[in-house]
């Protein structure tokens, strides 16, 4: 026989029939819209190995300290991200290049997995140079498209949001089903361009792809732009290339989103110097600067190259300058933080403005 005293549901009767006072209060208290509830989500900025030395000088600029994380590695090689903080509730931003070698991107998807898996609100992978978006379509029988494949990796280890610079194509971003942020590093070129005050500035497209980007920087300072127009055997290597325009007694400026070997841009400047250019700089984004980049690099005839900090360089050159992207990719994460427009960072914003 049942002792219906000791069972469960009389214990929530007697609660409220015997001690109605105590339930009142209980009552009033789950009820009131006075009740503090932490719900504040903050942001948290954490660095991958690769972009360690970036992630230092975005958090400076944001005005956060770097978020507590340890890459730790098997005797094998194995990688195992361990955050050491509480980030339950918090705007995750994972910074990691996915430049060479490959396991700069296996530590990144592990990253945002281990943050998703530690109950973090959003996770935005913040990656200054994605690595792979040469490989972009078919452009011959069997191969891979690297940059989709990595754009459905990141989706599926749980990556809520991209922030990224300079995709060798645009379109990439269309193969993200989420939110991509894709800066331009205009912003940090035009003011570097404006201070060198050249007098018969033209800006020099390096290869017909790139001409519509070369156009809108020609445009904000109503110069004249050409293009060298170039063809290839294969990778890294260049068969012919020739200018299409006149840049006699000119102050050519290259503008270029990844400088691998330096072989198109040493190439590119060199054919501008017989065409009678005064001068010629270039302008690269992303310094990948693999194989012979150095040694080509310092015996060009380009008075200079500069980069953006998006790679670290290996080497010193004295013929290459770093700009910092640290102050534009804090702005771009406090405004994804704060849920607010990034429209003013591109330089179509401040064509509208000039």
């Amino acid at each position: 026989m049942i002792n219906i005293f000791k069972t469960e549901a009389y214990q929530h009767i007697r609660l409220i029939i015997f001690f109605p006072y105590q339930f009142t209060i209980l009552f009033s208290v789950i009820s009131s819209p006075y009740i503090p509830l932490t719900m504040q989500k903050f942001a948290k900025i954490f660095s991958g190995t690769e972009s360690r030395y970036l992630a230092e000088k975005i958090t400076q600029q944001f005005g956060n300290a770097p978020g507590k994380i340890s890459i730790l590695h098997f005797s094998d090689g194995e990688i195992q991200p361990v955050f050491n903080e509480s980030i339950r509730g918090d705007m995750v931003f994972l910074i990691q290049s996915t430049c060479a070698p490959a396991e700069n991107l296996l530590e990144l998807l592990l990253m945002i997995d281990a943050a998703r898996r530690a109950s973090a609100y959003k996770v935005v992978a913040v990656i200054p140079y994605y690595g792979y978006a040469r490989q972009d379509r078919k452009d011959k029988p069997r191969v891979a498209i690297g940059s989709k494949l990595l754009a459905n990796m990141l989706v599926a280890a749980g990556a809520d949001r991209i922030i990224t610079m300079d995709l060798h194509a645009p379109q990439i971003q269309g193969y993200f089903d989420i939110p991509v942020d894709h800066l331009d590093s205009s912003a940090i070129f035009i003011p570097y361009i404006e201070q060198l005050k050249l007098e018969n500035l033209t800006f020099a497209a390096p290869d017909v792809g790139s001409a519509n980007r070369i156009r809108e920087i020609a445009s904000f300072f109503n110069a004249e732009m050409v293009i060298c127009d170039k063809h290839r055997k294969r990778a890294n290597e260049i068969a012919s290339m020739v200018v299409i325009g006149d840049v006699t007694d000119r102050d050519v400026v290259l503008i270029d989103d990844i400088c691998d070997t330096g072989g198109t841009l040493c190439k590119a400047a060199g054919l501008l110097i017989e065409k009678g250019a005064r001068s010629v700089r270039a302008l690269c984004t992303h310094p990948v600067l693999s194989g012979n980049a150095y040694a080509n690099i310092e015996n060009s005839v380009m008075e200079e190259l500069v980069v953006c900090d998006t790679i670290p360089l290996r080497q010193q050159s004295p013929k290459i300058k770093v700009l910092s992207v640290a102050e534009l990719f804090a702005v771009a994460i406090r405004n994804a933080y704060e849920n607010k427009s990034i429209t003013s960072l591109f330089i179509h914003s401040q064509l509208r403005n000039k």
